[in-house]
């Protein structure tokens, strides 16, 4: 099927830097973009929409989430992270069942494409449960059965294996399954060893937290004399193909080795600073040639996943933190949260607005309040826009949501369903 936009506003990556066509019209053509431009193409199309008053952008990646987390929402709010984990998330972890992931994937699935992501990278428990969900809306993910508290259950690497074999590259390419360690403080150093040569013996994609507080920065090195990243390092955990979530507490030397090793680095400030954990050098960071991606990290530490909110976030603390303005742009916010995002989920035809690349985008109603009279559209999209102001996702040239409706998820039903198990 061919659709065009009309009369909308576009936002594209050019020459590295991000620019805003008005009066356009975008063309898809099945599953990729197939024209931009200011005049309407001399072609036919099955479906033409007049999208005035709308910025059509780039759909976002959320490249660190748990995303049934979302029925913790709130948990154990107001403790520091280990805390928060120990007394009060893995208890609640243990008694998951199946039914409950799905209904929660379910719902993590409407507030994410409702708020503008197209595809997310999730780490968590019945993956499987989660990979049929994917499949049945719609949306872009990156899976795994993560490795954690291996000495627990002797068959995590190969349950972790079956599942990457049997679901990496589903749904036409939507679904990409994983290696992942969960932490250094939750999986033993052999188990870590063993599971990270599989995974680079196999090329494959590995998700981990990183460096996420000064207690396990501290610990690591009291047991190691090494730090947390040296540590993945020294086991060949740290790649361009690696995910590395928070990398809060670094040294000057583990920065130099996220760099140097290309090692996906995902900023999650939300969940950073409602944790107390701190605040990541994403500017130096940056500067020595890192990738840096976002993420919300799950509903329990966040407690949303709203993309947008992390955009705005990792666009401010660094200038207060560091008592410079310049230090973080409107450029590298945007693409942090788009063309990094799809780059480290191994999606190269992701994440922009050009001719034959996916269909993924969303497009912003300009026609609020708060977004009126900018004089900039980046800026809004940055500093202004709110999860609330999406009018549409689509992904691989299907509209998933648009004017407040979904079109892939029974709405009433996932709500009716979540309500019934939290009561």
């Amino acid at each position: 099927m061919k659709k065009i936009f009309k009369n909308c506003s576009i936002l594209i990556h050019d020459d590295g830097e991000y620019r805003v066509v008005k009066n356009a019209f975008l063309g898809i053509d099945g599953d990729v973009f197939s024209y931009i431009g200011t005049a309407m193409p001399d072609d036919t199309y099955d479906v033409v929409k007049d999208y005035s008053g709308k910025l059509i952008m780039p759909g976002l990646y959320n490249c660190h989430t748990h995303s049934p987390m979302v029925l913790f929402r709130g948990a154990g709010s107001d403790k520091p992270l280990h805390t928060w984990l120990f007394d009060y998330i893995f208890p609640l972890e243990a008694k998951l069942t199946a039914a409950q992931i799905k209904a929660a994937s379910e719902l993590a699935m409407m507030e994410m494409i409702a708020s503008g992501t197209v595809s997310f990278t999730d780490m968590y428990f019945f993956p499987e449960v989660t990979a049929q969900v994917v499949k049945d809306c719609g949306i872009k993910a990156n899976l795994a059965k993560h490795i954690q508290f291996a000495d627990q259950n002797p068959n995590a690497i190969k349950e972790s294996l079956e599942f990457i074999n049997s679901y990496n590259g589903e749904a036409n390419g939507r679904i990409l399954a994983d290696y992942s360690i969960h932490s250094l403080y939750t999986c033993d150093r052999n188990t870590a060893r063993e599971y990270t040569a599989l995974c680079n013996e196999a090329g494959g994609r590995m998700h981990i937290h990183l460096s996420e507080t000064d207690e396990e920065y501290n610990n690591c090195f009291k047991e190691n004399r090494l730090t947390p990243t040296q540590w993945f390092a020294g086991i060949g955990a740290l790649n361009e193909k690696t995910t590395a979530a928070h990398c809060v507490i670094l040294s000057k030397k583990d920065i130099d080795i996220l760099a140097q090793n290309k090692v996906n680095v995902v900023h999650c400030p939300t969940s950073n600073l409602k944790l107390g954990s701190g605040f990541a050098p994403i500017p130096e960071l940056i500067e020595k040639g890192a990738r840096v991606t976002l993420g919300t990290d799950g509903a329990a530490s966040n407690n949303n996943l709203n993309l947008f909110e992390e955009m705005h976030l990792a666009a401010i603390i660094h200038n207060g933190r560091l008592k410079d303005t310049t230090v973080m742009d409107t450029d590298t916010v945007i693409k942090m949260a788009t063309v990094n995002g799809a780059k480290a989920q191994g999606r190269d035809n992701c994440g922009e607005i050009k001719p034959g690349y996916k269909a993924d985008c969303i497009a912003i109603d300009l026609e609020k309040a708060h977004l009126t009279a900018g004089a900039d559209s980046k800026t809004l999209i940055t500093y202004s826009a709110q999860g609330s102001d999406v009018f549409m996702t689509m992904v691989d040239g299907k509209i998933l949501y648009e004017a407040g409706d979904y079109l892939s998820i029974d709405k009433d039903k996932v709500l009716y369903t979540v309500n019934q198990l939290l009561h």
